[in-house]
């Protein structure tokens, strides 16, 4: 033994078998200590301490702390999580009397998946975009396999988008009645199938109009210019035309003005002169009478077109209509190249505010020559009487 000992290729093997040994330890180790287990939330869960069952006292931790659960540690060293939570999830591990490590699990909790919410859209008659919502938060990681058909037909795959939760059929078979789409969620708690059934042409829901313009019309102050374009989605124009429903009205009225109509343009022709107005537009398919309008437009907003150049003040107006009769055209050129209208509105004024001060002291004068004449008239009759009197008294009885 010490001449193999002593041997430099012996001690090189030695070496490389212990190292091996302890590798392979290692490995076990990180194996054990990676594994997990699943339970269901509000249920009990039983942890074993290692893969074969053992006689002997066993201590559990949680996350290296001796606080647990509400649990029960049976008589073969497992351990039974009580009415699990949330809270109950982590790293458990179990050590013998001695504290030698015997096993290491990492703990998951959840709940299977339920039925799932399915909503379907279809912009167009060649596209079904279907998404779907967890009616159970399982708070574990789930798959989904989603199918469609129509009546009568194989099931095809709808193409599958998991980050959005939703997917899609190109070209489905329109002309059939009713079509199925069938999604399955899987997590490792479980499975559940969810079915919807539809029909297409109730389903058949387009885009809102894009690019919408509202326009004044140049000397035009009640007409409106309305133009859009068909949805982006709303391809195939010639062999599935739309329908058009556009309304508007005055800012802050309660109610609307309608026009329907197959064109992309229109002109409508009694918009209130000089008010902004709101306008909102939504389309249909034309032939399909079962099927859904689209969702309305944002409000656009417009006004008519105004002659913000040769528009006059109505003080002004009725200075030139009472007054300056003769000589209207004359103001009125004046007044269109005057470079300060402000100041024609205030000399109006002022010549106002003199004439008629001008007529109130004229009334007063004919009011104060009206009151002289009476009293003279009466201081008149006055002499009148007393010579009378006089002369009837000299007079001889």
């Amino acid at each position: 033994m010490p001449g193999l000992l002593s041997c430099p290729g012996s001690l090189t093997v030695i070496c490389f078998l212990s190292w091996s040994l302890c590798l392979s330890g290692a490995q076990s180790w990180t194996n054990e200590v990676s594994d997990v287990q699943y339970g269901r939330l509000d249920s009990n869960v039983t942890l074993a301490c290692g893969k074969s069952q053992i006689n002997i006292p066993a201590v559990w931790h949680l996350n290296n702390s001796s606080a647990l659960p509400w649990h029960q540690v049976t008589s073969n060293g497992s351990l039974v999580l009580l009415h699990v939570t949330l809270s109950a999830q982590g790293d458990y591990s179990c050590y013998d009397n001695r504290g030698l490590l015997l096993h290491a699990v990492k703990l998951r909790l959840g709940h299977p998946p339920g039925l799932l919410s399915i909503s379907c859209r279809l912009p167009n008659h060649t596209y079904i975009s279907c998404s779907w919502a967890e009616s159970v938060n399982t708070s574990l990681a789930v798959q989904y396999n989603a199918s469609f058909r129509g009546t009568g037909q194989e099931w095809q795959p709808c193409l599958m988008d998991t980050v959005h939760q939703n997917c899609y059929v190109d070209h489905p078979s329109f002309w059939q009645t009713i079509h199925t789409l069938r999604i399955t969620a899987t997590n490792v708690l479980g499975s559940e199938t969810t079915f919807a059934r539809f029909k297409l042409d109730k389903l058949l829901k387009p885009d809102p109009p894009e690019s919408v313009l509202v326009k004044e019309v140049e000397g035009h102050p009640k007409k409106l210019n309305i133009s859009w374009n068909f949805p982006f989605s709303w391809q195939r124009y010639d062999a599935f035309p739309l329908m058009f429903h556009i309304r508007y009205r005055p800012h802050g009225s309660l109610y609307w003005s309608e026009v329907y109509t197959e064109e992309s343009q229109i002109v409508i022709f009694d918009a209130l002169a000089g008010h902004l107005h709101q306008v909102q537009l939504r389309a249909r398919d034309e032939v399909d009478s079962e099927s859904q309008w689209s969702d309305w437009t944002h409000l656009l907003f417009a006004r008519p077109w105004e002659d913000y150049v040769t528009s006059e003040p109505p003080e002004d107006n009725f200075l030139d209509n009472f007054f300056y009769t003769n000589t209207e055209t004359e103001t009125s050129t004046a007044k269109t190249h005057s470079p300060a209208p402000q100041d024609d509105g205030n000399l109006g004024l002022v010549i106002l505010l003199v004439l008629f001060a001008v007529v109130i002291i004229a009334t007063v004068l004919s009011l104060i020559c009206v009151l002289w004449v009476r009293q003279r008239r009466r201081e008149h009759v006055t002499k009148q009487e007393l010579t009378s009197v006089v002369k009837m008294k000299s007079m001889p009885i």
